[in-house]
């Protein structure tokens, strides 16, 4: 059984990867090949018998050119139309090699309609991750929502458009696997194979060291003394990330105004795409001071442990990661770390939030999280109100930094209300072990398989 897997964006290499090493866990693994449509897939590293099969290029967007015109038209000056061309003739040449070999073969497609379209256009079996796409964007549980941008997306009767339903429903897609249990609802409904078996984007972020929470007769007592912690989320592309940091630092000015007799701790998880040394100006413009390099820091109640454990974790990033920086102002700490994502979102009790992918897997946890729009070219009022549909009450919308503080003191006073954020973020993300039973699914569907 040999299996080529597109996808098209840093956030679907991501998952692509989760399933494909699960994939490779099974006694009859299949031979995987890899082809990222959007970037150069360096995440497909840690597969180390995989091979990208095809040309790869990083586009001026960075992938985001349906959010933005001029985008488009930057990607296109630079070279995104031959690429394209490039890339179908080379699944097209993969495709027919393990056809004329005689080999059992499929695609496995993750993402959107592009890499599905060409898993169809191959000629081959294939299944269909989609990872863009949630009926949560136009309905929930109670029915059709309200909306601001986009009010003629429910036309079809679907979040997924006639076209793609139709791709989806060729006799040769084996399985689809929807981001949700409402969103499978639907496409079942419509007469597609969709299977509701969680979103990969949960897995692994669980983290290696943790304490239990606090317990003992000054339980309460302990939990009002100790720290309140914010998960600080800018983004992963440069520059728009840096912009997103400004505003996210000019947000917590207005908290340590109004909580400054309080202990705080702000986790920022910085992309490793981004420069640590780049948010500093902005933090000492702001009054913290930087306290040096830092190996952990320990919170009662649980453990920080060290972002960087050793040499070969660092290997593993393919990346040049750098330590944790720790500032300092009044009460106040901050850490921002490259490679602590995991263990951060577990330590936050809330985020502040201006991402995509990071934001989601936060709300996924349970928490709420706090979004400021920004100037894109991602996270820009309309990303940013759709993202709110998508996680509902999980995700508070405000306008600018100076509103923050007023809907971390609304959450606050509200335990109800945080019950209900804990519920829902896990209704709309799932639970973990979604690639695996993904892996397990496709083996069955592709190769007939039992497990």
């Amino acid at each position: 059984m040999k299996i080529l897997c597109l996808s098209n964006g840093h956030g679907e290499d991501i998952i692509a990867l989760r399933i494909l090493q699960e994939l490779q866990k099974h006694p009859h693994s299949p031979e995987i090949a890899v082809f990222p449509l959007v970037g150069e897939g360096r995440v497909f590293a840690q597969l180390e018998t995989a091979r990208i099969i095809g040309p790869v290029q990083r586009m001026p967007s960075g992938g985001f050119i349906y959010m933005d015109g001029k985008e488009f038209l930057r990607d296109i000056r630079g070279g995104l139309i031959q690429l394209t061309l490039a890339q179908f003739k080379a699944i097209r040449s993969w495709a027919r090699t393990q056809k004329s070999s005689g080999e059992n073969c499929a695609i496995l497609a993750v993402g959107d309609i592009v890499p599905l379209l060409f898993a169809w256009l191959s000629g081959l079996p294939y299944a269909f991750v989609g990872t863009a796409k949630s009926e949560y964007y136009l309905r929930d549980e109670n029915g059709l929502l309200r909306r601001k941008f986009g009010t003629w997306d429910n036309w079809s009767g679907s979040v997924y458009l006639p076209w793609e339903r139709w791709l989806m429903s060729r006799q040769r897609c084996r399985a689809v696997f929807p981001r949700d249990a409402l969103t499978a609802e639907i496409l079942q409904k419509l007469g597609i194979p969709a299977c509701d078996l969680g979103n990969p984007m949960m897995d692994g972020l669980s983290p290696e060291a943790s304490n239990p929470a606090f317990y003992g007769a000054d339980a309460e007592l302990r939990e009002k003394e100790r720290p309140i912690a914010i998960a600080l989320l800018p983004g992963s592309r440069a520059p728009e990330a840096y912009a997103n940091w400004q505003v996210i630092v000019e947000a917590i000015g207005g908290i340590l105004s109004a909580m400054g007799d309080r202990k705080l701790l702000f986790l920022g998880a910085i992309s490793p795409e981004l420069s640590l040394e780049a948010l500093r100006p902005v933090l000492e413009s702001s009054g913290w001071r930087q306290e040096g390099e830092i190996r952990g820091q320990r919170r009662e109640g649980s453990i920080l442990r060290p972002p960087i454990s050793s040499a070969a974790e660092i290997g593993k990033a393919s990346l040049n990661l750098q330590f944790p920086l720790s500032f300092v102002r009044g009460k106040a700490t901050m850490i921002l770390s490259q490679n602590s994502f995991k263990d951060y979102v577990s330590e936050a009790d809330l985020a502040i939030a201006m991402a995509g992918t990071a934001t989601e897997q936060f709300v996924g946890l349970g928490k709420p999280a706090i979004a400021i729009p920004g100037k894109g070219p991602q996270f820009t009022e309309a990303f940013a109100e759709a993202q709110s549909r998508l996680l509902g009450p999980s995700l508070i919308l405000v306008k600018n930094p100076a509103e923050v503080i007023g809907a971390i003191q609304s959450l606050l006073r509200d335990p109800d209300r945080l019950q209900l954020i804990a519920e829902n973020g896990h209704r709309r993300m799932g639970k973990p072990g979604a690639a695996a039973r993904i892996a397990d699914c496709l083996m069955q569907r592709l190769s007939g398989f039992e497990i």
